[in-house]
């Protein structure tokens, strides 16, 4: 039964170096965010633009944007939060906010790195 089991360890060990093979095509995008969809306080809607939620959202946006296959590597800059005052009479003194030139790596496989065209490798 250990015999088995050390066995099958040995065989898996061997057959995953094959994994680590996998290249990368990199590409930074710059982008700014859209504004929030209500009026607030500035303070609080620097801090709605600036949520985590919303970087999460808008950076994987970015790098589908791409096309088929890339996925959100790195957030390398949050960008600038900028603010525009709402114009409503009712809505005096509040602003919508949202990030400026947000850095975003995003990255998809090298076609053919991991063996999906016939004959290569």
């Amino acid at each position: 039964m250990k015999l088995n089991l050390v066995g099958l360890l040995a065989a898996l060990s061997l057959f995953s170096g094959g994994a680590t093979a996998t290249e990368y095509i990199y590409r930074d995008i710059m982008a700014n965010t859209l504004p929030s969809a209500k009026c607030e306080a500035k303070s609080a809607a620097i801090e709605t633009a600036s949520k985590q939620y919303n970087l999460n959202r808008y950076s994987k946006k970015f790098c589908q944007t791409q096309g088929y296959g890339w996925h959100v590597s790195e957030v390398k800059s949050t960008g600038t939060p900028v603010c525009e005052e709402c114009t409503d009479a009712d809505s005096k003194g509040k602003a919508q906010c949202h990030l400026e030139d947000m850095v975003v790596t995003c990255k998809r496989i090298k076609p053919g790195s991991v063996g999906m065209l016939p004959g290569k490798g």
